[in-house]
């Protein structure tokens, strides 16, 4: 059986918005309710953008992908408004809901869609769908997730790779 622009964008977007909303649940519990809102804030380095962003994109990269493939057009994530916690951690929650309600064959009916990468007026980058799944949006919504888990784990978070993996998909 041949792996489907589903199994690609909407399966593996699960898995990791899973495995980030594990992360952020257990982060909860270990720093409380007062340092996790303060590491919001936290860089891993002046030119890096903080938690709250990393959790924006995480959201962006896996629901709002598929948002942008099916619109034909993807841009950097909107702002959001301020936020504590909690709010982030209900903004994922909300993704996986509805990206676990997603039609695989609506998914799958936009391989060989064209669609656009767009950055203010003047970037452009051009994609099919399935292209942009696997070579745009995945990627970026692995660095996104590994980013938070590293400003976790440096802070004092005892994870490992199995928290980052979450449930991979198994079997023969």
């Amino acid at each position: 059986m041949a792996t489907t622009l589903y199994d690609i964008s909407v399966k593996t977007s699960i898995q990791m918005l899973e495995s980030s909303i594990g992360l952020m649940n257990k982060a909860k519990d270990h720093f409380g309710k007062e340092k996790a809102n303060e590491l919001l804030d936290y860089q891993l380095a002046a030119d890096m953008l903080p938690l709250k962003f990393q959790v924006n994109s995480i959201r962006h990269h896996s629901l709002g992908s598929l948002e942008g493939m099916r619109r034909g057009e993807f841009n950097p994530p909107p702002s959001l408004p301020d936020m504590d916690f909690d709010a982030y951690l209900n903004y994922l929650n909300e993704a996986l809901t509805e990206l676990k309600a997603v039609d695989n064959n609506e998914v799958n009916s936009l391989e060989g869609k064209a669609m656009m990468f767009r950055m203010g007026e003047k970037f452009e980058m051009p994609f099919l769908a399935e292209n942009f799944a696997a070579s745009f949006s995945i990627p970026n919504l692995m660095f996104h997730v590994t980013t938070m888990y590293d400003m976790f784990r440096i802070n004092g978070l005892e994870i490992g790779k199995i928290d980052f993996l979450g449930s991979p998909r198994v079997g023969h």
